[in-house]
């Protein structure tokens, strides 16, 4: 596998019909397992309570054209067509629309946008910007700190809408799967059973997380796909069996027919027939896993039209069978026939595990995502696959998902209550995206205004009805999604604005590098054998904690690294771009500054690896620059890129080559002829260049062996004296708790405790 390549094995890559036909047929499992599964619900949550239908079938057929156009307009057209191009280096979601927005425009509040940020490639414009778009819009964008805040709280609370739904898709899809025993039970055995075995089932899945998806989700694809056959076989069995002229209702007549009858109970109906799109984000958030094509081909003819034709049967169904004098059931299940009702049960609870597991692996990469960004308290994330990227799982998330889908199903007891508090979130998401995307027509494809504008207006006025229907249902569920926007938005600004801050003093309060030069024997500093990594935010200086961790032990390594690990807003860094190596002071000094950038979707490495690519690119860094460089000089400004693509090979054997001197001689000359970004000159190779490099990489070999120690910030914060009540609140109570109980950076980097050495910061904020 590729990590570049969002998981595609190596055989499925290209443009054969073959292989993308193939991808289609993989993606109905991660992909469409949500939306497959919305007719069990849609129809029992539209007729729960706000309209009753009479006897001219009127109120069916407007609800059946309400569907229709709703899928063909937003998955179809809107998602299909127009989202699924605004990808981020074929990287999907919220913050891949975020980091396209941030590299087009200077918007970005997240501390990754310095100059050494630029030396990636993925990072440059298509064209210089002399000739670059420098529309009114733009310009008014970057000018406008206010906007930039504004944009950052629209991207989270689309964030954590996505969340909310991982609690809440969850919920009302197994809860509704297993209602169908309501049919074969007395309603009081049916009220007793429901929630036990929904329970039992989530207990199932969220056990099952941390073997990952990749173990059974070979599974995964052939029930959703008998899902779909099943609904349209059986959608077609109502139509030709109890209505053939159902079709008529697709005309939008029939929708403003429904509108004018039922009135205020038909607006407050559509927070029902909305739920028909769950899980269509899911087809822009998964894209970096499949290709445009695959996704394109698997919706347009196979999951579209299964759900028409579910949709048209279900309500073919109930034309000729619902008794408005009766309280007959409104339901997916009735519209079975009874001799296939229990086998259709079975695959409607499988097909519901399918979508619930899609919704929560998603939740998990979001969740990835924010943290990378510095936008979430650091959690610890598990890759459950070697081969397959993006397959994560994390424990503390994944039990508070398990715990909360518990108390959704044992709370509410009722899927139009749950149907409420899905929709408000489900749209919500799709008002953020919508919104992200005109930004998108503007800024990245340099469209006109009128364009994205007519984009907007169209597709924002059609979710907006559905955002007020939903949201007028406040007291009816409604409320749990906007309270669990609020509770995750607050950690996830709390955090977000407590880094930007430390990040600050950290700029702020950085030590020049004469004071490191001045450090010596006449001082009683000692050079002590090993390598030491500092750890710190910042990519020019020497940092704050490393003077006090000289003030406190006045030694340090033999060999210094700075080291800054970046979380850059682009999918994925090559592997050939991950270390930017410079020196800091001259190279006597044996002090490098390091910058390893990972992408919000890059799978860190183990310290071991991570360790000996560190060390093999100092090792090429000291070939590639003691030729070019003075031997007086204090500081190289300009940072090296270690691996260039043409190069790779030899940045895979660099650390063998430290092991044998011999080899590392022989492969000096070769080396300096090496073709690296931002080197400023050439020179000819003499005896004392080599002899430099060679004295260089046997210090660094000495010190390899006598081992790697990581020193890292243990920071404690606190606002300054004056600050207002609020910002007393988050930094003093809620970053204070919340940085007690996350992970610590040890964790997030994988230190190893024994290696491991922290220096305490105060940092008033």
């Amino acid at each position: 596998m590729d990590p570049g390549t969002g998981g595609i094995p190596k055989f499925l890559k290209g443009n054969s019909w073959k292989a993308t036909l193939v991808l289609a047929y993989q993606s109905l499992g991660v992909v469409y397992g949500d939306l497959s599964i919305s007719p069990l619900y849609v129809f029992r949550s539209t007729f729960a309570e706000d309209i009753k239908h009479s006897e001219t079938n009127e109120e069916i057929f407007g609800v059946l054209s309400f569907v229709f156009w709703t899928l063909t307009l937003v998955p179809l057209f809107k998602y299909v067509f127009i989202v699924l191009r605004a990808d981020d280096n074929g990287e999907g979601g919220t913050f891949a629309l975020y980091s396209l927005i941030c590299r087009h425009a200077n918007v970005s509040l997240l501390p990754n946008r310095q100059v050494a940020d630029e030396e990636l490639s993925t990072y440059k414009y298509e064209c210089s910007p002399e000739i670059a778009n420098r529309s009114r819009i733009k310009i008014w964008l970057e000018k406008n700190k206010r906007l930039h805040v504004a944009l950052l709280i629209v991207v989270m609370l689309g964030t954590c809408m996505v969340i909310g739904d991982g609690i809440l898709t969850p919920s009302i899809s197994v809860f509704s799967a297993v209602s169908g025993l309501e049919l074969s039970m007395s309603k009081e055995h049916h009220e007793y059973a429901v929630v036990p075995i929904t329970c039992f089932i989530f207990l199932c899945l969220f056990a099952l997380q941390h073997f990952g998806t990749h173990r059974v989700g070979i599974l995964f694809a052939p029930i959703v796909l008998t899902w779909l056959l099943c609904i349209s076989g059986l959608g077609i069995y109502n139509i030709v069996h109890w209505n053939p002229h159902v079709y008529q209702a697709l005309s939008p007549y029939y929708m403003f027919k429904f509108l004018k009858k039922t009135k205020k109970g038909g607006w407050m109906s559509l927070g029902g027939i909305l739920l028909c799109m769950t899980g269509s984000e899911a087809m822009f958030a998964d894209l970096g896993h499949f290709s445009y094509t695959a996704i394109q081909i698997a919706f347009t003819f196979l999951v579209y039209p299964s759900l028409i034709l579910a949709y048209m049967g279900q309500a073919a169904f109930l034309s000729m069978n619902h008794n408005p004098y009766t309280n007959h059931p409104i339901g997916f299940y009735a519209s079975v026939p009874e001799c296939i009702r229990w086998p259709v049960l079975v695959i409607a609870i499988l097909a519901s595990v399918v979508g619930s597991q899609a919704i929560i692996s998603g939740t998990f990469s979001i969740i990835n995502q924010s943290q990378s960004l510095g936008c979430f308290p650091r959690v610890k994330v598990i890759h459950t696959s070697e081969k397959i990227h993006g397959q994560i799982y994390i424990p503390e998330i994944n039990w508070m998902l398990m715990i909360l889908c518990i108390a959704v199903a044992v709370g509410f007891r009722d899927i139009k209550r749950m149907g409420n508090a899905s929709g408000l979130a489900v749209i919500t998401v799709m008002l953020v995206t919508t919104c992200l995307t005109s930004l998108v027509m503007i800024l990245c494809w340099q469209k006109p205004p009128l364009v994205a504008l007519t984009f907007l207006l169209f597709f924002g006025s059609i979710e907006i009805l559905y955002f007020s229907a939903s949201l007028i249902k406040f007291l009816e569920g409604a409320w749990l999604p906007i309270l669990l926007a609020l509770f995750l938005m607050t950690v996830m600004f709390v955090w977000h604005y407590a880094r930007i801050k430390k990040y600050e003093y950290d700029l702020y309060n950085k030590v020049s590098l004469d004071w490191l030069l001045a450090l010596g024997d006449k001082l009683g500093i000692v050079r002590v054998p090993g390598i030491g990594l500092v750890f710190t935010d910042i990519i020019s200086g020497v940092p704050a904690n490393f003077s006090r961790f000289v003030t406190n032990l006045p030694a340090f390594h033999h060999i210094l690294v700075f080291v800054c690990v970046k979380s850059v807003p682009v999918p994925f860094v090559p592997s050939s771009e991950r270390f930017l190596v410079g020196r800091v002071g001259p190279p006597s000094h044996r002090s490098y500054r390091c910058i390893v950038r990972y992408g919000y979707r890059d799978v860190h490495q183990d310290i071991n690896s991570f360790e000996s690519e560190l060390i093999a690119s100092l090792s090429e860094f000291i070939l590639l620059k003691t030729s070019s460089e003075s031997a007086n000089s204090l500081e190289n400004r300009s940072l090296t890129v270690i691996g260039s693509n043409e190069h790779v090979h030899y940045r895979n054997n660099a650390a063998a080559e430290l092991s044998s001197m011999e080899d590392t001689i022989e492969s000096a000359d070769a080396s300096a002829r090496k073709k690296v970004r931002f080197l400023l000159e050439e020179r000819g190779n003499s005896a004392l260049s080599e002899n430099t490099a060679i004295e260089e990489l046997e210090d660094l070999l000495a010190a390899r062996e006598s081992g790697c120690a990581f020193i890292l910030g243990r920071s404690h914060v606190e606002a300054k004296p004056g600050s207002s009540i609020m910002k007393k609140l988050a930094i003093n109570v809620a970053y204070d708790f919340l940085k007690r109980n996350c992970r610590g950076p040890d964790v997030s980097l994988r230190v190893p405790a024994a290696s491991l050495l922290e220096v305490g910061m105060v940092y008033v904020l």
